[in-house]
């Protein structure tokens, strides 16, 4: 644990960087799908509840559907929400991109398997070889359901141990990822997530000692003070405490393999953003002379790698504290 200093001003996050933090050759869409989601988690940044109604278009699905269809470089599509199986396209873009022989990544909190009409999802993602990255941001129950809500854990196991019926976690083709965030803090004595390594294993005791559970890699993510995160930090007059308590934990060798490099972040509007994070920001990313990105300019200009420069704020240090952060984990 760390006592973060005082209310000290944050240093803008290019300062601490010996270079622009350039774009490389896009390789990953990651798509968020809408707020719709059957959960309404305390740490979410993308404030997704049931009473939320945004989701992607058919229109702006047909040109995402273009993007993967039309560029070989995307490997990997990562398809998040909100629950993005409970909005629109997000079938049409798994099966497509699957035809395609590209890796398609599901961000699922894995409760929607027990809601109505979507009970054939588990099936769905074997059948469709999805890799599945989830949601369980403890082993122990009071900690996932004071997080995401009573009952959640109880579901998320049962949920996982149907993904390891079909094969997850066993199949090499069938990759199951869990994914733990630190709980929200109470007072200033923050910290990091733990060695990522480390907490795998506990993970995969736990799991397989109580409930025979499998699962392939555990991902550390740090809460950033954005979203639902931002407004608690902001109520308990922890946001600038916490944000000079990232910057403090700021690790150079983490800049080389920031996600934002390489994807790009769609939003249900066709925006296009740097990354998730950004997007719920609303700091889109621009082409040389200053223009919002769009898929549909994607397309017009028939090229994916348009940007040159990632827009940066001050909650980037959250990816670069300690051994950072990443919607794949730790970054070293």
């Amino acid at each position: 644990m760390v006592q973060a200093s005082g209310q000290s001003s944050i240093t803008p996050f290019q300062k601490k960087l010996t270079a622009p933090l350039t774009k490389q050759q896009i390789t990953v869409l990651q798509v968020n799908l809408g707020r719709k989601c059957n959960l309404a988690c305390t740490h979410c940044h993308v404030e997704a509840g049931p009473k939320r109604t945004e989701e992607l278009s058919p229109e702006i699905c047909d040109q995402l559907l273009e993007v993967i269809r039309r560029f070989p470089q995307i490997e990997t599509v990562d398809l998040t929400g909100g629950a993005p199986e409970m909005n629109y396209g997000f079938r049409p873009l798994v099966e497509t991109a699957r035809k395609l022989g590209k890796e398609v990544i599901v961000r699922s909190n894995l409760t929607i398997f027990f809601v109505p009409g979507y009970e054939d999802l588990p099936d769905y993602f074997a059948r469709n070889q999805l890799r599945v990255v989830a949601s369980l941001p403890c082993y122990l129950e009071q900690n996932v359901d004071k997080q995401r809500g009573a009952g959640v854990y109880d579901e998320s196991i049962r949920a996982i141990q149907r993904l390891n019926q079909l094969g997850y976690g066993h199949d090499p083709n069938l990759v199951l990822d869990l994914v733990y965030n630190p709980v929200l803090p109470t007072s200033t004595d923050f910290s990091l997530p733990p060695a990522q390594a480390s907490l795998q294993q506990a993970y995969q005791k736990f799991l397989a000692d109580h409930f025979d559970i499998a699962f392939n890699h555990l991902f550390t993510i740090t809460n950033l003070p954005i979203g639902r995160t931002k407004q608690y930090l902001e109520r308990q007059e922890l946001h600038q405490p916490y944000l000079k308590f990232l910057e403090e934990g700021f690790n150079a060798s983490t800049v080389a393999n920031l996600m934002c490099r390489n994807q790009l972040s769609v939003d249900y509007l066709g925006n296009i953003y740097d990354c998730d994070f950004n997007q719920m920001e609303q700091l889109p990313a621009t082409t040389s002379d200053g223009t919002p990105l769009t898929i549909a300019a994607i397309l017009e200009a028939n090229d994916l790698d348009l940007i040159q420069t990632v827009k940066t704020a001050p909650f980037c240090y959250g990816c670069t504290a300690g051994s950072g952060s990443s919607c794949g984990g730790s970054l070293v």
